[in-house]
């Protein structure tokens, strides 16, 4: 028996949900990675409209104004597969974002910046603020696409990254000369 591939609509319909979006700067160090401008995530756990406010929700809690949604997509991704293994983990990303939509009168994504920035710092501290805190965290800062913005090159072995590009950072300050301590092997 012959199997036909799957299209992509056909797949996106299977999943949970689904994050889409395109790259809104085409000329920056993520569009240099991308094989294209347009994204998609699936979720297998989170429907779109809860895979969408964890997105908004996060971009609050780690904000990067210039930082393409794509990155915080994969901490949406991230947030899923904990869910699929972890039932109770489900349930509390579920309840945050129907709590969030019930303040909001009925979906927390169509309120104004302001009261969506004002209802994530109400719930700092919450079990369901600490767990996207600490999922994004690690998810955000650990991939790829971010080191590309931030224009970290990683680790190169065994101090590789002080003598390859220290400090070439534009996103930092310069720290003063005695803050900076001794460079190692020096």
């Amino acid at each position: 028996m012959f199997s036909r591939p799957l299209s992509r609509r056909v797949f996106l319909k299977a999943s949970g949900g689904a994050l889409v979006g395109t790259l809104a700067f085409a000329s920056g160090p993520i569009a240099l990675l991308a094989p294209t401008r347009s994204w998609a995530v699936t979720t297998e756990q989170l429907t779109t409209h809860e895979g969408e406010v964890l997105l908004h929700f996060t971009r609050y809690v780690f904000p990067h104004p210039n930082l393409e949604d794509a990155v915080y997509a994969l901490v949406v991704k991230d947030l899923d597969r904990q869910a699929d293994v972890d039932p109770t983990i489900l349930k509390m990303l579920r309840d945050g974002v129907t709590a969030l939509d019930r303040q909001a009168g009925g979906d927390w994504l169509v309120l104004d910046a302001a009261q969506q920035q004002a209802r994530v710092a109400e719930s700092a501290g919450s079990p369901f603020f600490e767990k996207i805190r600490a999922s994004a965290v690690v998810s955000l800062y650990s991939n790829p696409l971010a080191f590309a913005h931030f224009g970290y090159q990683g680790g190169e072995g065994d101090m590789g990254y002080l003598f390859k590009g220290f400090d070439d950072l534009t996103w930092l300050p310069d720290p003063a000369l005695p803050d900076s301590g001794p460079m190692p092997g020096a």
